[in-house]
Order: structure tokens, then sequence, then C-alpha cells
């Protein structure tokens, strides 16, 4: 049942997601203020900010239009993106998507279960394998506009499986990381952040 309704929303990203055609390029020169937080090149050194560089274009997009239209809320990011035009958001998203993640480290003691997760799921709570929709190397889908998780702070990762757990971030398609991230502990969340963040 999971593998029919991941084939299904993957048909479904790759002819429902239609963008502007970013520039990154143009896109460099619009995203001063974006590297207060990420940093010029999109690898943030602050847990809490997302790396963007090397993140799926589609699905960085999304993102910036669900911020400015308020479908996501992202307190830092009130009204820096309201004067900006779809051309500018993906321009925007080009750029970064253009960058190489720097990956990081995971912690010794997390990485087994960290693994066990990611890529065979919890059987016992009906939990499909991460890979599933971010691949093996945690590159994602891009026509499906399913983010990459290769590098991205474990910090990052464990704080926005609490909020899909919760229900605070709510922009996922079809609720799947609602659903997903309601069956983790807070133990699992942690350890499979911990894998994604040297995960390359």
């Amino acid at each position: 049942m999971n593998k029919l309704l991941i084939s299904l929303l993957v048909s479904l990203g790759i002819t429902g997601v239609a963008h502007a055609a970013g520039d990154a390029a143009a896109g460099q020169t619009k995203t001063a203020v974006c590297a207060a937080c990420h940093t010029a090149d999109g690898n943030s050194v602050v847990g809490n900010f997302p790396k963007l560089a090397g993140q799926n274009e589609t699905y960085l997009l999304k993102q910036l239009n669900d911020i400015k239209g308020g479908k996501r809320t992202v307190v830092e990011m009130t009204g820096l993106l309201d004067a900006l035009s779809e051309q500018d958001l993906a321009d925007i998203a080009a750029y970064f998507s253009s960058k190489k993640v720097a990956v990081g480290q995971a912690a010794a003691d997390q990485v087994a279960a960290g693994e066990a997760i990611y890529r065979a799921g919890v059987a016992a709570k009906g939990l499909a394998a991460c890979t599933a929709c971010h691949g093996p190397n945690g590159k994602g889908v891009e026509a499906a506009g399913f983010p990459s998780l290769s590098g991205q702070h474990a910090v990052y990762i464990e704080s926005t499986l609490k909020k899909f757990a919760a229900g605070d971030r709510a922009n996922d398609p079809a609720s799947m990381m609602r659903d997903v991230a309601a069956k983790l502990s807070d133990a699992e969340m942690k350890a499979v952040a911990q894998y994604v963040q040297g995960l390359y």
C-alpha cells in the first residue's frame, strides 16, 4: 500500500508541478538577504537554519511559495519574500539548488539506529523506509518535489519531524510527513536526523 501511494504521488508530482524556469546566475544577485541565515552558498552554519545548497529546485520553490503565501510559517522569514516575484523565487531556488551541500558528520552512537529506520522503516509501526521518497543517498526525487536530506543539519531535521508530528507544519502533500513523523518516537527522530546529517 505504501509503495502504491508513493508511486501515485511521484506520478502526480511529475505531471502536476509546473513553475517558471529559474536562472541560477540571476538568483545569486537576489540572495543577499538569505545569506544572513543560510550563508552565501546555502550551507548554513547554524543548525536551526536549513542548508539550502544542493536542495532540489522544485522543492525549494514550493517552500518559498508556501512561506510567501502563508501555507508554511517560518517566523524568521516573515515579510522577507513579500516583494519578490514568482521569477525571483524561481531564480533563488535555481541558485541554491546549483550549489554543493557540505555534508556533516553523524553522531557515532546514533548511526546504526538511524540507518535502520532510514533504509528499512519500522515494520512494527507500519512505517515505510525513508529511501522510498528521499532515495538511498538522501538526494530526494526532483520530479516529484521530494526534498534532498543529504547533509542536512540534524537539529533542523529533528525539529522539522517534531513540527510535522505535532501538526505545526502542514504543507506536506497528502499529509505524508505528518503521518510518518507521528509514528516516530523522539529517540527515533533523533537517530534518523543524525544519520541524515552524515548521509551522502
